[in-house]
């Protein structure tokens, strides 16, 4: 089995205000996926510029001071969980064009967090879909909390992932980003920028420029926290740059492509 990762920058405009979809990506992204038929497979994808500005606008994972702000907060999570659907939606409509059994498997309907981190999840369903020849498609989502001060909160993909992998144990784990991998410092300002072939902690990124910018959830510095514990527990991921023709192929297919090793 596969989990495979596909960031909200490869599949929409994150730079975007608006929720704005990256059709081509998809496109692509889904041909190359019903290329390599993969027998096992589990899709999550994050949540680009159709989460992320819902989630900070109404700050969901805040605490919540008084029943007006409650109210405002009750807004922003139906906002958030409906434009992360409709990502979905478009998700699943790319894979299904191209042959993939795809099937939505929305988080907020099966996932419980306390303190933003998951504290519960009903994977039968998942499992049946994976056994049955199905694709499970998740996504980052809003979940309600067991924190009585915040009672709703913000799940990554990335948190996904971790959680999926420490229950079902997939064999590899593949994300696709809109970079090669993990650099020393930022390509697009230095030319001298070193691809890092493996991370194994984040000591080894000491000096990596953007480790510590921060979306709602928790920027590139949450996103390698999440995948360095995965690591710590025995499951390697591989980063590799989905926005270029025939990489994500090539991994899915078990191929020496170019990105970076987490490992331990």
């Amino acid at each position: 089995m596969i989990i495979l990762k596909l960031g909200g920058s490869i599949i929409t405009r994150k730079d975007k205000t608006k929720p704005t979809l990256n059709p081509a990506n998809l496109e692509r992204i889904a041909q190359e996926i019903s290329v390599a038929k993969i027998k096992k497979l589990i899709i999550i994808h994050g949540a680009g510029s159709f989460g992320h500005p819902y989630a900070q606008k109404y700050g969901i994972g805040s605490v919540i001071k008084n029943d007006r702000e409650l109210g405002r907060k009750k807004r922003g999570f139906a906002l958030t969980q409906n434009s992360v659907k409709n990502l979905n939606h478009f998700v699943c409509h790319y894979l299904l064009k191209w042959g993939i059994p795809a099937i939505t498997v929305p988080p907020s309907s099966f996932i419980k967090s306390n303190n933003k981190r998951i504290e519960s999840a009903n994977l039968e369903i998942t499992e049946k879909y994976l056994e049955m020849g199905l694709v499970p498609v998740l996504h980052g989502d809003v979940v309600l909390d067991e924190n009585e001060d915040i009672q709703m909160a913000v799940v990554s993909g990335d948190q996904i992932v971790t959680y999926l992998a420490e229950k079902l144990h997939p064999e590899r784990i593949i994300l696709g980003s809109d970079v090669d991998g993990i650099y020393n410092c930022d390509p697009n300002r230095h030319q001298e920028a070193q691809l890092l072939p493996v991370v194994k902690s984040m000591e080894d990124l000491e000096f990596l420029e953007g480790a510590r910018t921060v979306d709602v959830t928790g920027g590139m510095a949450g996103k390698l926290g999440e995948l360095l514990e995965l690591a710590r527990k025995g499951t390697p991921s591989e980063i590799i740059n989905a926005g270029k023709k025939g990489v994500l192929l090539g991994a899915l297919k078990g191929e020496k492509v170019k990105g970076t090793l987490i490992t331990k």
